[in-house]
């Protein structure tokens, strides 16, 4: 089949600003009712998502799934008594239902200091276009012969000898955040996805591996052939693959496994784990963490970015702010209720962060490109896919299977499965020898490859 155009077409019955102002009005309504009800405080976060989902295997279709959710949540307080409910059903009845379901709730309630909206004089005033709307006018037909194209382009390669399929995904989402300080904000956006799953050998030497892309636009998506050939490369690259003896060397983590890292250093200064003293991270507030070259920073509101906000889940206003400063935590990661429960102020993260950069560098200066990465290692191990859930945010232990590759001579050697990755995270984040400047954009974990001077790595 001749390549397939990723076409870019907006919808002709494009209804996402009468359905803000419909769940504006519905929000604005129920908070007026919560008042009058006798809450002292009342928000409401409502949604509405459709999307389009096919996927095929051999060039046949196996499944074909079209969507519409819809999602009402209300949380209302009495003095400092909180009670929340929610429906996906946004029938009168039901609305009235889910409002006498929360007012109970917090009648209820133990009061708790720290319950209560976020502070008034917080919340967004100023609401730039985020580039983040971008409709797919994609049909049914459409995405089949876009799936049949992404697998064939995978297939075509001599070694890939079946397939666990293609994924044709397009999305898109409106959602209004309201609450009783009079803040309403809408946000619409989309979010649209390929990928397939390819298999190379046979019996005990089959191999799997796939790819996948990740966009705001279907404009910014690599071509069918592209993608297809990238699944088949990687796959066919771990044909062969072998364990390892037990050693400590040098661990390289691939940009889509780097974020995964910094995810961890994410869930050890957010506010849940640290109230909790169980992080740790605890107490490390202006402390160095990283090497001194190292900065991290948050960018909410970059254009077309997958975690762009103009305000977080709770209406307060994102600003860009540093998260690791020349290796230092230059702050947490908090909501309005957690800040409350450590003494502090909501950084501006309820419901998560927003487009987090981890800047490219090292302790020369250098930001690499992934081929300087590999020779700056030298020797050691290329991770490209972690499993299991051997990780403690309590005690920082850190221990995973794993497979990739070795390296030796800065170039890849041969693939290698079956061997588990070890460390501490403390540990592991000190010793960052490097970050790359090979950023995979399809997260809001925005990183490159991260080279860590040593992990013990166990197989044979």
């Amino acid at each position: 089949m001749s390549e397939v155009a990723i076409s870019q077409d907006r919808h002709p019955d494009d209804r996402s600003q009468q359905e803000l102002d419909r769940l504006a009005e519905l929000a604005e309504d129920v908070i007026r009712r919560a008042r009058a009800a006798g809450a002292s405080q009342a928000e409401v976060a409502a949604n509405i998502q459709t999307g389009l989902s096919v996927n095929v295997r051999l060039g046949e279709v196996e499944t074909v799934e079209h969507t519409r959710d819809r999602g009402f949540g209300l949380t209302v307080y009495f003095g400092q008594r909180k009670g929340s409910a929610s429906t996906a059903d946004l029938h009168p009845d039901s609305i009235q239902a889910t409002l006498d379901q929360a007012c109970a709730i917090a009648r209820y309630t133990e009061a708790d200091p720290a319950a209560g909206l976020a502070d008034a004089a917080r919340m967004a005033t100023a609401f730039p276009d985020l580039d983040l709307w971008h409709p797919w006018a994609l049909d049914t037909a459409g995405a089949i012969e876009l799936g049949i194209a992404i697998e064939e382009a995978g297939r075509a390669h001599a070694g890939i000898s079946n397939s666990d399929g293609a994924s044709v995904q397009a999305g898109q989402g409106v959602s209004v955040y309201a609450n009783s300080h009079g803040f309403v904000g809408r946000e619409r956006g989309t979010q649209h996805s390929l990928s397939l799953a390819l298999i190379a050998g046979a019996d005990d030497a089959m191999q799997r591996d796939y790819w996948y892309d990740s966009v705001r636009a279907a404009s910014d998506f690599i071509s069918a052939k592209a993608l297809g050939d990238r699944a088949a490369e990687r796959t066919l690259a771990r044909v062969g693959a072998r364990s390892l003896s037990t050693r400590q060397c040098p661990v390289l983590f691939a940009p889509e496994l780097a974020r995964g890292l910094i995810g961890h250093l994410l869930g050890a200064v957010s506010g849940g784990a640290l109230y909790r003293r169980a992080s740790f991270l605890l107490d490390h507030l202006g402390k160095p963490v990283m090497p001194a070259w190292l900065n991290i920073v948050e960018r909410p509101q970059l254009a077309r970015g997958q975690g762009s906000s103009s305000f977080d889940a709770e209406g307060v206003a994102t600003r860009d702010s540093a998260l690791i400063e020349r290796g230092v935590l230059a702050r947490y990661v908090l909501g309005s209720y957690s800040a409350r429960k450590l003494g502090l102020e909501s950084t501006g993260n309820a419901g998560g962060i927003h487009n987090l950069i981890v800047e490219a560098g090292s302790a020369d200066g250098a930001a690499d490109g992934f081929d300087d990465m590999l020779r700056r290692m030298g020797s050691g191990l290329l991770v490209t896919e972690v499993m299991g859930q051997g990780v403690s945010t309590l005690t920082g232990d850190y221990s995973r299977g794993a497979a990739g590759f070795w390296v030796e001579g800065g170039k890849i050697a041969y693939p290698v499965e079956e061997i588990t990755i070890a460390a501490n995270l403390r540990e592991m984040f000190a010793g960052i020898v490097a970050v790359g400047a090979d950023v995979d954009p399809r997260s809001h974990i925005l990183t490159g490859s991260i080279l860590l001077e040593r992990m013990t790595v166990a197989g044979e």
